[in-house]
């Protein structure tokens, strides 16, 4: 469906609303506030909870913005078109005018990542780029195998540092253009200074969460998980590790080792990981260590799966 002249111009004056809200600044008498909510619960030590989808129209994004009980949603562009145009519209959809004026302040609700057809072995460089232009806030990077391909991912998504960067290296290779300020609701100077990813740089709103899919990849987990810029591993279905392992399904016990082995990382590291859930095993991801909870695909807002594997994990003692 193409959206009308009055859809986008709804969602231009929506957007407009977010830049006339103060953006909280680091102060001795005030904390820093992240825009991206998933940082602010990280470094908080608490679980995110999010959810993924396939629909970019702007009725699910609606839906999914009016929601309170989501950090983030990921739009899965692997498996289906990826379609720019489209993602720009379902940011613009995601903007939600009454919580916004609710909180006073621009931190997104919920942030915005998404995920690309490229594997980390390819030149992603260009999806990368345009994406984060664009506005979001994270990407999932498919099947990461080695510590050069994550470092290229961190180098994309930084910009070339200024003289004086207390931060210079990796030495990102982004360009300055984009409408990623109108998204985020803030001034440019404003959104190149917190357009760094977390944790590398503690006052980053950018999330890179790298997919760890393969044998190799499994093997070089530990190195992976210490490249600057690196903010959390994701775990997909399985189907791929299985393959790649060259088992049956994602049920083989090979499978469950190799993720346990790469949880154990995530843990040694500080790092956060997780993946899709269900409401039956929800607390016992947890319980391995999974602090990026996702409730699977929600098109056309939340389904009742979603809302029954969220409370499961709230049952469970999700921190938040």
């Amino acid at each position: 469906m193409v959206p009308s002249r009055l859809h986008l111009l709804t969602c231009t004056l929506a957007v407009a609303v977010v830049s006339t809200l103060p953006v909280p600044a680091p102060s001795a008498q005030e904390p820093y506030l992240h825009l991206n909510p998933v940082v602010e619960k990280l470094k908080a030590g608490k679980h995110v909870f999010g959810v993924s989808t396939s629909d970019l129209s702007l009725q699910n994004a609606r839906a999914l913005a009016r929601d309170p009980n989501i950090d983030y949603v990921y739009l899965d562009m692997e498996h289906n078109a990826m379609r720019f145009d489209q993602l720009e519209i379902f940011l613009a959809g995601m903007t939600d005018k009454a919580g916004i004026l609710r909180r006073g302040n621009a931190q997104a609700h919920p942030a915005v990542f998404a995920r690309f057809a490229p594997y980390g072995s390819e030149n992603a460089q260009w999806v990368v780029k345009h994406a984060l232009d664009l506005g979001l806030m994270g990407v999932l990077i498919n099947n990461i195998e080695t510590v050069q391909q994550a470092e290229q991912i961190v180098r994309t998504m930084r910009y070339s540092p200024q003289r004086d960067s207390r931060l210079p290296i990796p030495r990102g290779v982004r360009g300055t253009a984009g409408n990623g300020p109108w998204f985020w609701g803030v001034s440019g100077a404003e959104y190149r200074r917190r357009a760094d990813l977390w944790p590398l740089n503690p006052e980053g709103d950018l999330v890179f969460w790298a997919m760890i899919e393969t044998v190799e990849g499994v093997n070089n987990a530990d190195a992976i998980a210490q490249v600057p810029g690196v903010s959390g591993f994701y775990f997909g279905a399985g189907g791929d590790l299985s393959n790649s392992l060259g088992v049956p399904d994602s049920t083989h016990p090979e499978v469950d080792a190799a993720i346990e082995k790469v949880l154990g990382i995530c843990q040694a590291r500080n790092l956060a990981c997780g993946g899709t859930v269900t409401a039956n095993n929800v607390a016992s991801m947890m319980e391995h260590g999974y602090r990026i909870i996702n409730f699977g695909g929600a098109n056309g807002g939340l389904t009742a799966q979603n809302e029954a594997a969220r409370r499961a994990a709230v049952a469970a003692g999700a921190s938040r």
